[in-house]
């Protein structure tokens, strides 16, 4: 399948949560723009880091600015503090983007569409989001359970529910969500103590709904953003390179899911990957992991870009 994506001018990502923050690092550049603690030329703003990820994304094209939600953190509350203390303005949202269906990506979606005031704004995911119920199996005797995630709290939000394998529009092809993602890699296999059930049988979860959205800055190529990345964060570029017919790569953000002893043999082939596709930037978040992260920054240090709570980056034309 192919898509008609357009071309924009700029993106910006406001990250409304991620696992890391540092309010006085004080390294802002054209391009990354950190939180400060200031508010009204005092040290009293804060902004909180989880183990979750959120964000705001706005595209602008000629003089038109539209922007989505990407992802809602993990608890009900961390990423909607931190719209206020950005003074992120949410009545702007037009469409809400689920990467996928795990607690630290949906915690806080009743409260953040709340700010947003506006019902009946569509939300689209994979329909296997909604897996339940899901785990961790540690042993055979050891199982940490996933909160389920449903239709009915999707709908208790306002918002209408646009469930999709297929790669979906939004902002009139201007962001495209990727829908299911091919695992072609040879080393990007899932999470592999990840499990649920289905009528009653125990099945390991490949996290089908795992998926991205894409943008397309003019002359620059393609900006691609991840939840968690259990596609591969790899396999989710290759993907869409392959879609979207556009080759060059101008930035690859998210979670990229490379943390814990799990997902260390992952870490060096994911690396060199990155490398071979080589975009002009990187930035790992979220559940990628220190390890990974530290080695992303090692072997590509033009390339790297450190993200958190409260931060903007802007790429543009």
């Amino acid at each position: 399948m192919t898509i008609a994506i357009n071309e924009v001018d700029k993106i910006e990502i406001l990250t409304l949560q991620d696992n890391y923050v540092d309010l006085v690092s004080r390294d802002n550049t054209e391009i990354v723009q950190r939180a400060m603690p200031i508010n009204n030329m005092g040290v009293q703003n804060s902004i909180l880091a989880e183990h979750g990820f959120s964000s705001m994304v706005t595209v602008t094209k000629g003089d038109k600015r539209r922007s989505i939600l990407f992802d809602f953190g993990f608890s009900s509350y961390g990423a909607s503090f931190n719209a206020d203390a950005l003074g992120a303005d949410l009545s702007t949202i037009q469409a809400v983007v689920l990467s996928h269906g795990h607690l630290d990506h949906v915690g806080g979606l009743a409260e953040l569409m709340e700010k947003t005031g506006k019902k009946g704004i569509e939300i689209v995911l994979h329909p296997e989001a909604f897996r339940n119920p899901r785990y961790l199996k540690i042993t055979e005797d050891a199982k940490i359970n996933f909160p389920p995630f449903t239709r009915e709290k999707v709908e208790k939000a306002g918002l209408k529910l646009v469930e999709t394998k297929e790669p979906h529009p939004l902002l009139d092809g201007d962001i495209y969500f990727l829908g299911e993602i091919p695992r072609v890699t040879d080393f990007e296999k899932g999470l592999p103590i990840a499990y649920y059930q289905e009528e009653g049988v125990e099945r390991w979860d490949d996290i089908a709904d795992d998926s991205a959205i894409i943008a397309n800055v003019g002359g620059k190529g393609l900006v691609v953003l991840s939840g968690c990345g259990h596609s591969g964060i790899v396999n989710t570029v290759m993907y869409s390179k392959e879609i979207s017919g556009v080759d060059k790569v101008f930035a690859i953000m998210g979670g990229f899911h490379l943390t814990g002893p799990e997902m260390a043999p992952v870490i060096d082939p994911t690396v060199r990957g990155l490398k071979q596709i080589d975009p002009a930037y990187v930035i790992p978040a979220h559940c990628t992991g220190r390890d990974a992260i530290l080695k992303i920054e090692k072997e590509m240090p033009d390339r790297f870009l450190l993200n958190m709570s409260g931060t903007k980056l802007t790429f543009s034309a």
